[in-house]
């Protein structure tokens, strides 16, 4: 009986892996950190193969397509929960407002931001519209300020693959799967 849960609790573990780093992998493979997400894959794809021939060597017991199946549920949770909390890239963050648009401005670029405004019409009158890219670490603080000093304001967000710089295009991202891991370390230590 014992070996019967210790062999349900690995499969549970191992499926959780597995696909928390497929989530992974597909936000790398968006990203377009291709090696990284090869990397990620093979450990994916190992995991997947060891976890199913063990189910298959036990097909007499239903136990385990439970756990395999809670695995894989699991596992999405918690391969969103990484991934946000790795939160890689660059996001595009619109912000409408007609309330003191200039003092929003003001105060974002005084706290970093780059953000620029252009004059719109909105449906009822003359609107501002902030643009700004930011890092997805960066939307906390970003909308904090959006929202203690314009509460009325409406916004909006969404992922950016490429960012270029003036002056020319930013170099691809360097295959920096140490760094990748690093990460997941200052995850840890909070």
């Amino acid at each position: 009986m014992m070996n019967y849960l210790i062999n349900g609790l690995f499969i549970f573990i191992a499926k959780i892996c597995d696909v928390s780093l497929g989530t992974i992998r597909i936000v790398l493979l968006a990203r377009g950190l291709q090696l990284q997400a090869s990397i990620i894959g093979f450990f994916e794809v190992l995991i997947w193969v060891i976890v199913v021939s063990h189910i298959i060597n036990h097909l007499d017991h239903p136990f385990y397509y439970v756990t395999f199946a809670a695995g894989f549920a699991f596992g999405n949770y918690i391969g969103l929960y990484l991934e946000n909390k790795i939160a890689m890239g660059n996001v595009l963050i619109r912000v409408m407002t007609r309330s003191e648009p200039e003092k929003l401005l003001k105060l974002l670029r005084e706290k970093g931001f780059i953000v620029t405004s252009v004059n719109a019409e909105g449906r009822d009158g003359p609107i501002k519209i902030l643009f700004s890219v930011v890092k997805r670490k960066q939307i906390p603080k970003f909308l904090t300020l959006v929202q203690k000093n314009c509460p009325q304001a409406f916004y909006t967000i969404e992922d950016i693959r490429d960012v270029k710089r003036y002056g020319g295009e930013t170099p691809p991202p360097k295959a920096d799967f140490l760094g990748l891991f690093r990460r997941f370390i200052w995850i840890k230590r909070r």
